[in-house]
C-alpha cells in the first residue's frame, strides 16, 4: 500500500519534526526575551469608540504593557481623571492605546502667526515667577507691562507703566487653544510670554527688557480702560509718600464702590 511513498511519508515526518523544533526553539527564545521585560499599566479602550464622543471610565480598561514600548505620549492609569469628560479627535478601537493627541484639537496645531491681527506683532518675552504674575497669567488676559530703569537725570530708579492693556497670545507653549486638562502642572508653566503689540511698542519693548527689569500686572478681563496721565514711582516719591497717600485714597473709592455694587439687589 505505501511501496514507493515510503520516502515522500519519511520526508513528512522530517518536516514536522524541525517544524516543531523550529517552533520550540522561537518559543523559547521569546520567553528568554519576556523575562528581561518589565510589564506597567496602560489604557486602552474596551470598546470601539467613534470620533467626537466624550471618553468615560466605562470606555477604558487598563492593560500591561513591556515599559520600554511605553512613550510619553501614552495616558497612564493615574493620568487618566485628566482626559475623562474630553472629546476624541480620532475614532478609537477595542484595544487600541488611549494617547494624549487623541484629545488634543486641530486648534493646538494651528500656526501663531494665524492668530496676529494685521499691522501688529508677536513678540516673546521673559516674565517667569513674581514677574509673570506668579505664574497666573494666561492665553487671552490683557496685562500691564512694568519698568524699573535707573534714571541718568536724577541718578535714581524709576518704575513706569511702559504699556497698557496688551493681550498676551501664549504662554510658554501654551496658547489659547491648548487643552489644558492634557496637561501636567509642569507644562502649565512658564518663563516667558509671547503677546501682541504694534511694531512700534515691540521696538520700546525690546529696548526697555535691555536697560531694566520688566513686570507684568493682571487686568481684569473688562478692565480696557487707560491710565489718563502715567505716573513715575521714584526713591523720593517713596520717602515721601505723598503719593502713596493719594493712590490709597484713590484706590479706596474705587473699593467702596466695588462694594456697593455688590450690595445692590441682584448683584452677582
Amino acid at each position: 500500500m505505501f511501496k514507493g511513498k515510503t520516502p515522500l511519508l519519511i520526508a513528512g515526518v522530517l518536516g514536522v519534526f524541525a517544524a516543531l523544533i523550529a517552533w520550540k526553539t522561537i518559543d523559547r527564545k521569546e520567553k528568554k526575551i519576556r523575562e528581561g521585560w518589565t510589564l506597567v499599566p496602560v489604557v486602552v479602550a474596551n470598546r470601539d469608540v467613534v470620533e467626537g464622543t466624550s471618553l468615560q471610565w466605562e470606555m477604558v480598561a487598563q492593560y500591561q504593557m513591556p515599559e520600554q514600548f511605553v512613550t510619553p505620549s501614552v495616558v497612564k492609569p493615574p493620568q487618566l481623571e485628566k482626559v475623562i469628560g474630553q472629546k476624541l479627535m480620532v475614532p478609537l478601537q477595542r484595544g487600541d492605546l488611549i494617547l494624549w493627541s487623541h484629545f488634543r484639537s486641530e486648534g493646538t496645531f494651528e500656526r501663531l502667526s494665524n492668530t496676529v491681527r494685521k499691522k501688529m506683532r508677536a513678540i516673546t518675552m521673559d516674565f517667569g515667577g513674581s514677574a509673570g504674575v506668579g505664574g497666573f497669567v494666561r492665553p487671552n488676559d490683557h496685562v500691564d507691562i512694568l519698568g524699573t530703569f535707573s534714571d541718568p537725570k536724577e541718578n535714581q530708579l524709576v518704575t513706569v507703566t511702559l504699556m497698557q492693556n496688551i493681550i498676551v497670545l501664549a504662554c510658554g507653549q501654551v496658547t489659547g487653544n491648548t487643552n489644558l486638562a492634557a496637561l501636567d502642572k509642569s507644562e502649565k508653566s512658564y518663563a516667558n510670554i509671547t503677546v501682541l503689540m504694534l511694531p512700534e511698542e515691540a521696538e520700546i519693548a525690546v529696548l526697555a527688557s535691555q536697560m531694566g527689569s520688566l513686570y507684568l500686572t493682571l487686568r481684569n478681563p473688562e478692565d480696557i480702560s487707560d491710565l489718563e496721565e502715567r505716573g513715575r514711582a521714584t526713591l523720593t516719591t517713596l520717602l515721601t509718600g505723598e503719593r502713596v497717600r493719594a493712590l490709597q485714597a484713590r484706590r479706596d473709592q474705587i473699593i467702596k464702590v466695588i462694594r456697593l455694587n455688590a450690595g445692590k439687589p441682584g448683584a452677582e
